[in-house]
């Protein structure tokens, strides 16, 4: 993206550089001990992190949030157990990881006084957290005010990467789950004319099943409407047949035939194999969410087309940490299929066009 200066062409050499991370991984206590329980977001930081320590660099020292500390001290939410797991990925001497930013109330108020502390700590500045680099926090767009400030390897990657999607090969796939239509909007009105059709899967699906007439009894939708334009596009997709529950009883069914008291799930059989046909013939294709109520144990139908996706021919580009998970269970070229860190990252910058950690990047470079 043009305006964005990478971290490969920056003078490393005996510089402390300021690295912003994600390590905002998932924690689980087991035996009274934290323990990471996905630790890919910080393998995505590696590569960053071995091109400074061979580069020269004197300190390199990394920032990051865990959890929703709400600007209070949480032993749950301490670093110690993240950076001795970092020592084994990358174990570099001159590596310091920081204490979870988000204990001072500071870093998400984006208080200048807190960026220039932090910006203190270095020479240089390095964003490698693209997954929080839609957040106007201290440590994303305040520091590359005091600081020269460069994209990080990976964060480069993403931009590039999700940058395609904009103009992608047709013809092109989309498969959006999620909730909250109003918040899904923008973007699918941007993907419409890019689009040869947008595919709606969860409590989206809901609310356009809803807007065109049919029952979704007591599932999940959103307080707002949908727009009359995008309700009577019928290039977006809603299922032909669904997974419906009440309490631990769940059935398949048309989606005409939703009763009063039955939630919706998670998309159906006959749906599953339609769509997975679309994605087989897509030159490309961009999935973001889950078909169905993912967490509940309703996996069915998106890890069916994780499989035919990691299969097919076309590029992809993958968001949201279950449609992510789903993938990762299945073997594939990441050159082909590229999964985004950041979920909600990626979609304000395919509707937005840019995130504030890019326009913080971009006024300094």
């Amino acid at each position: 993206m043009q305006g964005l200066v990478s971290v490969k062409d920056a003078e490393i050499s005996g510089k402390r550089v300021l690295v912003r991370v994600d390590f905002n991984v998932p924690l689980e206590v087991v035996s009274g001990k934290a323990v990471i329980v996905d630790d890919s977001r910080i393998k995505s930081a590696v590569p960053t992190l071995t091109f400074l320590h061979e580069k020269g660099a004197a300190k390199i020292i990394l920032i990051t949030h865990v959890g929703r500390p709400e600007g209070k001290e949480v032993e749950d939410l301490r670093i110690a157990p993240i950076a001795q797991h970092l020592q084994t990925l990358a174990p570099y001497s001159e590596i310091e990881l920081k204490e979870n930013l988000r204990f001072d109330p500071r870093e998400e108020a984006n208080d200048e006084a807190f960026a220039q502390e932090l910006a203190a700590l270095g020479d240089i500045y390095v964003n490698e957290a693209f997954s929080v680099s839609h957040r106007a926090d201290a440590s994303i767009v305040g520091v590359p005010k005091f600081l020269p400030s460069y994209a990080g390897i990976r964060f480069q990657e993403e931009v590039e990467r999700i940058s395609e999607a904009l103009t992608p090969p047709q013809p092109a796939l989309a498969i959006i789950g999620g909730a909250k239509f109003e918040t899904k909007q923008p973007l699918l009105e941007k993907l419409v004319p890019q689009y040869s059709e947008i595919l709606l899967a969860g409590a989206l699906a809901n609310d356009l099943l809803k807007a065109r007439g049919l029952p979704v009894g007591a599932s999940l939708i959103s307080s707002g409407t949908v727009p009359h334009e995008l309700a009577k596009d019928f290039k977006i997709v809603m299922p032909t047949d669904v997974v419906v529950a009440v309490d631990s009883t769940a059935r398949m069914t048309n989606t005409g035939d939703v009763r009063q008291n039955e939630r919706i799930v998670d998309i159906g059989d006959k749906t599953t194999t339609e769509w997975g046909e679309k994605v087989r013939k897509a030159a490309f294709v961009l999935w973001n969410g889950p078909t169905g109520v993912y967490e509940k144990g309703f996996v069915k139908a998106t890890d069916a087309l994780a499989e035919i996706l990691t299969s097919a021919s076309c590029r992809a580009l993958i968001g949201g940490g279950d449609t992510g998970a789903a993938l990762s269970k299945f073997s594939f070229d990441p050159a082909r299929v590229f999964i985004s860190t950041g979920g909600g990252a990626m979609l304000q910058l395919l509707a937005d066009g840019t995130l504030p950690g890019i326009e913080a990047l971009k006024r300094k470079a």
